[in-house]
């Protein structure tokens, strides 16, 4: 039997008493996975000045796959997010997120089980963000083609290779037009591609009224990563909250599995944290490896623990950690009763994604310019027309200023919207910017698209 070289990353808070947890029950069922220590968190960001050492992802990069404890992100402030450097260095655009129903844990439901599967690492979690005025914060939401169809294809090759019967796309292309319509048309086109698994979509909000009302209308889930964050933990509080809910994080070549919840430090070192969404965690990480046979007969073990009473504390029993533990080893079942077989992965998952394309190749034509600016009122003194470029609008927070609204509620962030009929050559946008900028507190200049056939590749300014 092949042996598995793993990463396990331990954590902050109670990080350490549960990825324990879990080294135990793995060497009671002699799990065929050697442990490679590596460290991330607070302890790193005090010893090495960075909360990720450069041997955590060297050992990463080496085997391909980690176990990883939660670790603490500071709010607000501080060093940034350890789980989400994870993601972009190795590129993990798939968080996988299963909701299933545990017999034995309390809910108002019994019957979930729905696999969320979430763009990783673009969207806002791309952390482009900027002050432009002292009043007005800008994140950039960032939707890419290849982004977004790594996923959605990783989404129905999971369904696929599961017997799944449906793959649902989550999204809000209604408002977001552009951003959440690109993620919409990839999907589209893509779900043609797989004729054997049906296909739909849904808006965000209508989804969260759905998954309480009628969880058994959804089976597969793709979403963009902000959207995918905030479902993921509504699909978790169906089945039991974090404290049971497993994640993946899946790239190609690399997968980085973590429980979700938080590292609770308030509890840490107290013995009594539950160690549940981590062995839970681990299961899919073995599921990936093909290790079927040793991951059911863990989850079966872990499963029958929670039938028969035996919880810590935040699922209503009172077991420790240490107890828990060893009530899960003792319910190991003899491998003789385990159907599943094992069967190894050899190739890494990949996906190809999209080439880059270039605008000119995309037959793009630049007709104009969105200038946004700092001013504490209204600008009255810009030019109507610069060469070509028509003054089409001033606008404040998306909405056209007007002559007869005077009474508006205005931040001190403005965009001036220039256009013209037809497109512009790089002398003309240079002669407006040159004409404008002397005198405006610009922020940031957006070039206009149109395609030849004269569609609008950008958002129209609201008069409402």
């Amino acid at each position: 039997m092949n042996t598995y070289t793993v990463t396990l990353i331990r954590g902050d808070g109670i990080g350490p008493e549960i990825a324990e947890s879990v080294v135990e029950i793995f060497a009671a069922a002699e799990v065929p996975i050697q442990w490679e220590e590596a460290y991330a968190g607070l302890a790193c960001l005090e010893k090495f000045g960075t909360p990720i050492p450069e041997t955590t992802l060297e050992s990463i990069r080496r085997n391909r796959v980690a176990l990883k404890g939660p670790t603490t992100t500071p709010i607000g402030g501080g060093h940034r997010s350890v789980n989400v450097a994870i993601r972009k260095a190795f590129e993990l655009f798939a968080n996988v997120r299963p909701a299933r129903s545990i017999p034995g844990v309390q809910t108002r439901y019994n019957d979930i089980d729905i696999i969320l599967v979430r763009e990783n690492i673009e969207d806002t979690y791309a952390g482009v963000e900027y002050w432009q005025t002292p009043d007005v914060a800008e994140s950039l939401r960032l939707i890419s083609r290849p982004g977004s169809s790594a996923v959605i294809r990783y989404a129905f090759d999971l369904a696929r290779r599961l017997g799944r019967r449906k793959v649902t796309c989550v999204h809000k292309a209604n408002i977001q037009k552009l951003s959440d319509g690109l993620f919409l048309e990839c999907f589209r086109a893509i779900a043609q591609e797989y004729p054997d698994i049906e296909s739909d979509d849904i808006l965000v909000d209508n989804a969260c009224m759905q998954l309480v009302l009628r969880p058994e209308r959804f089976d597969v889930m793709v979403l963009p990563n902000m959207f995918g964050d905030i479902v993921s933990d509504l699909c978790a509080g169906l089945v039991g909250g974090l404290g049971v809910a497993p994640g993946g994080n899946i790239g190609n070549g690399y997968a980085v599995f973590e429980a979700v919840h938080g590292s609770a430090p308030d509890i840490a070192g107290k013995g009594i944290a539950n160690p549940t969404a981590f062995i839970l965690s681990a299961v899919q990480m073995l599921h990936h490896l093909g290790l079927h046979a040793d991951a059911e007969r863990i989850e079966s073990a872990l499963r029958y623990t929670l039938v028969s009473g035996i919880k810590t504390r935040d699922l209503g029993g009172n077991a420790n950690t240490r107890e828990f533990t060893k009530a899960v080893i003792s319910n190991l079942p003899p491998r003789s009763q385990v159907r599943a077989q094992n069967e190894p992965v050899t190739t890494p998952y990949y996906t190809p994604m999209p080439e880059p394309r270039s605008t000119a190749g995309e037959s793009w034509q630049t007709v104009g310019v969105d200038l946004f600016f700092h001013a504490l009122q209204p600008p009255t003194d810009l030019p109507e027309r610069v060469g070509s470029l028509q003054l089409h609008a001033i606008s404040n927070r998306g909405i056209a200023l007007l002559p007869e609204q005077t009474n508006r509620y205005l931040i001190n962030w403005y965009r001036a919207r220039y256009l013209a009929a037809q497109p512009v050559s790089e002398a003309e946008v240079a002669e407006l910017l040159n004409t404008l900028m002397p005198r405006l507190h610009w922020t940031t200049v957006q070039r206009l698209y149109r395609t030849r056939d004269g569609a609008d590749l950008f958002s129209p300014i609201s008069t409402d």
